[in-house]
């Protein structure tokens, strides 16, 4: 009799699934099980260095501070709770108010314009800078009497620096002090503290003899940073300022210890001066993916670097900005662009030809509705 080996064909229509079949779905499942296991086990691990050791907690602060500088600063909650929220802002807040009140000593020597001459130098330069996260600008302007304070033409809204480079002839521009920005939807025409242009007050939302934190050039193409009253910035013949902090180089040494204190990861713009008088603009793109951003200690070692004796903080984030002519140099944080704001400097061949009117004389600033278009 014929022994056969064959299993014996299946009832007619039955359809079994096939054994290969099943030993595939079998591996999805067990890759499946172990992805899920990973994960489970990579995230505890991931929460305990997070949340438990010192580089975990620095990181999240870190974290923190750069959602800080933005338009979702509540969402710092979420890293380091609110109480460590209102800690931290109180806490820059106060060592900004501290590094501001220290007055700089060393001596700026401004070249003449027939020094400058000798020199064979522009009126500026630009030259790209870098960092591992980051990507900028770093302007030098060699005559820093060259630098006005331009503001918007029209009441009740903010300029574009391009359009304020364009109507009044500059050469260039570059974002210059902050403003009221309620739900960060400002129409950019109200500005916080005090503007100086061409030596004349133009707008002050505080009382004569009550400190401001300015950043600025007197009329000796000097800068000026920190803490002052409006009443003693006439008398020092302060030129063009604004406000805005914090002051972070003093007699050339940086007051912002480590990158743990930089104030998080953003878009910068920060102003600084040589000893030969050269004044210095750093332009950092953040928020993207070709520049995250810096920190204030990234850029306060980037002027070190390069000879600053004296340097302070902008408006950064979305107003940072950098215009040469009739071109947009940088690539601003914002989606929609360059934003309206109420004040920028300006570099002009010829200075003292700069029509700059005040746009906001004769008005009453308590009645500015910053939030109306």
């Amino acid at each position: 009799m014929e022994t056969r080996n064959a299993a014996r064909p299946a009832a007619r229509g039955a359809a079994p699934l096939p054994p290969r079949r099943k030993k595939s779905k079998r591996r999805k499942i067990n890759w499946l099980g172990r992805f899920m296991l990973s994960f489970f086990f990579a995230s505890l691990l991931f929460g305990a260095w997070f949340f438990l050791t010192p580089s975990g907690t620095g990181f999240r602060y870190m974290m923190a501070d750069t959602l800080i500088t933005t338009q979702h600063r509540h969402w710092a909650k979420y890293l380091i709770g609110q109480e460590g929220l209102e800690r931290q802002v109180a806490s820059y807040t106060k060592q900004f108010d501290e590094m501001s009140d220290l007055k700089s000593t060393l001596p700026v020597f401004v070249p003449t314009p027939v020094e400058l001459e000798q020199q064979d130098k522009p009126i500026f330069d630009i030259e790209p800078i870098e960092g591992p996260k980051f990507k900028g600008y770093l302007v030098k302007v060699y005559d820093p009497k060259k630098i006005r304070l331009a503001v918007p033409e029209k009441i009740g809204k903010g300029e574009k620096v391009s359009s304020m480079v364009k109507r009044t002839g500059a050469a260039l521009g570059i974002n210059a002090g902050g403003f009221v920005d309620p739900e960060w939807k400002g129409n950019g025409f109200q500005p916080t503290g005090i503007v100086i242009s061409g030596g004349k007050i133009f707008y002050n939302d505080g009382a004569m003899n009550t400190p401001t934190s300015i950043v600025g050039i007197d009329k000796n193409g000097r800068m000026i940073a920190g803490n002052h009253k409006p009443s003693d910035m006439l008398a020092m013949g302060v030129q063009e300022a604004v406000t805005f902090k914090p002051q972070f180089i003093v007699d050339g040494k940086g007051l912002i210890k480590n990158q743990a204190s930089g104030w998080g990861i953003a878009p910068r713009t920060c102003m600084a001066q040589t000893a030969d008088g050269t004044i210095l603009f750093a332009i950092i793109d953040g928020r993207q993916t070709h520049s995250i951003g810096a920190t204030l200690y990234d850029v306060q070692q980037i002027f070190l670097e390069h000879g600053a004796v004296i340097a302070a903080n902008l408006d950064g984030g979305s107003s940072t900005v950098l215009v040469k002519e009739d071109e947009i140099i940088n690539k601003p944080a914002s989606p929609y662009g360059e934003r309206y704001l109420p004040t920028a400097f300006l570099v002009f061949d010829h200075p003292e030809k700069a029509q700059i009117r005040n746009v906001w004389e004769g008005l009453d600033i308590s009645k500015i509705d910053p939030s109306k278009w």
